[in-house]
């Protein structure tokens, strides 16, 4: 998935990818150890989807403490 229709997401649809994304990494790897597996690079790629999920959320998180603290401010 690329990182612009990520963007788009709310925060629930991105813990619902997120947590789609581990299984199938989970998933990949059991295959992987197996040898089940064809295309080993398609780890890689759900590797980078869950770094990319995992930044946005974090990312996110903060900014909605920066507007609490700026609003605590104003407050005050």
């Amino acid at each position: 998935m690329d990182i612009k229709e990520l963007k788009k997401k709310t925060e629930t649809e991105l813990h619902r990818i997120l947590a789609e994304s581990r299984d199938k990494l989970r998933d990949l790897r059991f295959k992987d150890a197996n040898k089940q597996l064809k295309d080993v690079r398609e780890i890689r790629k759900i590797k980078v989807t869950v770094a990319q999920i995992m930044t946005l959320l974090n990312a996110n998180k903060k900014e909605v403490k920066t507007e609490t603290k700026v609003e605590n401010k104003e407050n005050k």
